[in-house]
């Protein structure tokens, strides 16, 4: 089932929707973003991490060592107490010290000036100097229960054969004359056994006591602030000291110690791996925090300006469809000027064309389909025609009337030629002798009166021409240009690459400019008159031809005459009947 989901999942991909140019742009959008984005956010977690963990190692370790420093300075200064007072001790004079309550003023002024040295030597920080002697009796001020001290479980530890400092670490100062238990201040105590060889209170201990509440309240901070459990621990494993709070030492934890010089109390923070990360792990947080936000921002950005470009596009399909269908009037809007704006603008450039194309084809039909109606109307029987032509014909030469044969029989010649409607082009040559066959009919009404000029070369003569295009512009020239038949008519045919031109000229009376306007104009077909429509016919024939590109250029001045040149492209009539252009 997963196989055939994985399957469904990868054909939609492939093949379906996802092919899409929006599916497209958004997967690059987003591959561009994000792979940047992540890449960006896990290396800036990894150095940020790195740091962050770096720095809190080391202010770990300053921490511990500051608290290393601290704990040294009152042990240092106790230290110092101590062997002061037991260099004085050592002095064969101070013998006279003993370990009963002094009786005789001698020492009564021994014990004060002892007294007096021990008070010399405290400090603001020191709570109390004590020498304690075996038979309860003690030196220092007069605020020490030695029963209540008995009580305190450091000092009952502490052997009467042990030689050396002996540390009792921190405890409450309840062992005063007006203290209840629990009451006291904490205090850091030391204790020194007396070992004299003068005699001199031997077998007593001194005792030195510190007020502790600023260094355990420095322990206290350390605490809170790095969240690290603290332990002292002396080298016998005798716990010194101990945060107040549940804990499991795991060997994953994060370790820092410091051993005391004084008395070698080997002093631990251990911190648990999770809390010694967490900051890290808050900046990993907050870096994918970040970084699904960037990536959804990414993705909506990605999505609106895909979502904007594609619609560009899909209006632009719609468009094209909507053509395809025969919408020809549809134009899409141009919002810019970049390559969919050039292509917007190229696509209703193509409709317009396509648009005007089309109108002129179906003028161009619409033009065929007149011609042969007209055609179909005044479509005569040519046989009928011919014979009756060719009987008068007869006719007239039996009774000798030779000017009336001659006419008649460049009629029938004429007459066979335009009513031979089986080709549109004809060669140039067979155009130019109906012309003459015409020509001589004129001479035969009017007499020598006009001059025709003719100009081609023969090779042309093979070239073809719509058929019945020179006639109605020579019957104009005659109907409209000469008066009684009078004036000059040249006709010249000439190569000009691949187009041939044919320019025919006479000195008549012109073409008023008014009438010349619209000589050429298709709605001028129903004007009055017969004049201009020969011509308009045959710039007709030339255009449905061979172009709408071609066609009659009419130059007239009225008392002058007028001139018609037309081009066309050379086309050769194939032995088969078919033409060939060049």
């Amino acid at each position: 089932m997963k196989g055939f989901l994985l399957k469904q999942l990868n054909t939609r991909l492939l093949r379906g929707s996802y092919r899409s140019i929006r599916t497209k742009l958004l997967f690059c959008f987003l591959i561009v973003t994000i792979i940047p984005l992540l890449s960006l956010g896990a290396l800036s977690y990894y150095q940020s991490a790195k740091v962050i963990n770096s720095q809190f190692g080391k202010y770990g370790e300053n921490a511990v060592a500051q608290l290393e420093q601290q704990t040294s300075s009152y042990l240092n200064r106790m230290n110092q107490t101590t062997e002061t007072v037991y260099s004085y001790l050592l002095d064969p004079a101070r013998a006279d010290l003993g370990n009963q309550v002094p009786t005789t003023y001698e020492e009564i002024m021994n014990k004060d000036d002892f007294e007096v040295l021990l008070k010399a030597l405290k400090t603001d920080q020191t709570t109390g100097i004590y020498i304690i002697t075996n038979s309860g009796y003690y030196y220092g001020e007069n605020n020490l229960d030695v029963t209540k001290l008995a009580r305190i479980p450091a000092w009952q530890a502490m052997s009467d054969a042990y030689q050396g400092k002996y540390w009792l670490g921190f405890y409450p100062q309840n062992h005063g004359m007006q203290e209840t238990v629990g009451s006291g201040i904490p205090v850091l105590g030391l204790a020194v056994p007396i070992n004299n060889p003068y005699g001199a209170l031997q077998g007593s201990k001194i005792l030195v006591e510190e007020n502790a509440a600023d260094l355990l309240h420095m322990f206290q901070l350390f605490e809170n602030d790095t969240k690290a459990h603290l332990s002292i621990v002396d080298p016998q494993g005798r716990m010194i000291y101990e945060t107040q709070s549940d804990f499991t030492s795991q060997s994953s934890d994060i370790v820092w110690n410091k051993t005391l010089a004084a008395n070698q109390w080997r002093m631990e923070a251990r911190l648990p791996a999770r809390s010694f990360y967490r900051s890290s792990e808050t900046i990993r947080m907050n870096t994918l925090v970040v970084a699904v936000a960037s990536c959804l921002l990414a993705f909506g950005l990605a999505y609106l300006f895909s979502s904007r470009f594609t619609a560009r596009i899909r209006r632009l399909k719609d468009a094209m469809q909507k053509v395809s269908f025969g919408k020809l009037h549809t134009r899409t809007q141009v919002e810019a000027k970049d390559e969919l704006g050039s292509l917007d603008t190229s696509f209703n450039n193509m409709v317009g064309g396509i648009q005007s194309l089309i109108g002129e084809v179906e003028q161009s039909e619409r033009l065929k389909k007149e011609a042969e109606l007209k055609a179909f109307h005044y479509q005569i029987n040519p046989h009928l025609l011919f014979n009756t032509l060719n009987s008068i014909q007869w006719k007239a030469r039996l009774q000798g009337a030779e000017d009336i044969r001659q006419m008649l029989y460049h009629l029938t010649m004429v007459l066979e030629g335009n009513l031979d409607i089986s080709q549109e082009l004809i060669p140039i040559g067979r155009e130019l002798r109906m012309i003459e066959h015409f020509l001589k009919i004129q001479e035969v009404r009017y007499g020598p009166e006009f001059n025709y000029e003719l100009t081609c070369d023969e090779s042309l003569k093979q070239y073809l021409i719509p058929r019945m295009t020179l006639q109605p512009l020579f019957e104009n020239i005659f109907f409209h240009g000469f008066e009684d038949g009078k004036g000059e008519i040249r006709l010249t045919v000439r190569e000009k690459g691949n187009l041939l031109q044919l320019t025919l000229s006479d000195n008549g009376a012109g073409i008023p400019a008014d009438k010349l306007k619209r000589l050429l104009l298709p709605n001028e077909t129903e004007r009055k008159g017969r004049g201009g429509l020969g011509v308009q016919n045959a710039d007709q024939k030339f255009k449905l031809h061979f172009g709408m590109q071609y066609g009659l250029q009419v130059q007239s001045v009225q008392g002058e005459g007028t001139t018609i040149i037309v081009a066309w492209p050379k086309k050769e009539e194939r032995p088969n009947g078919n033409h060939q252009a060049y």
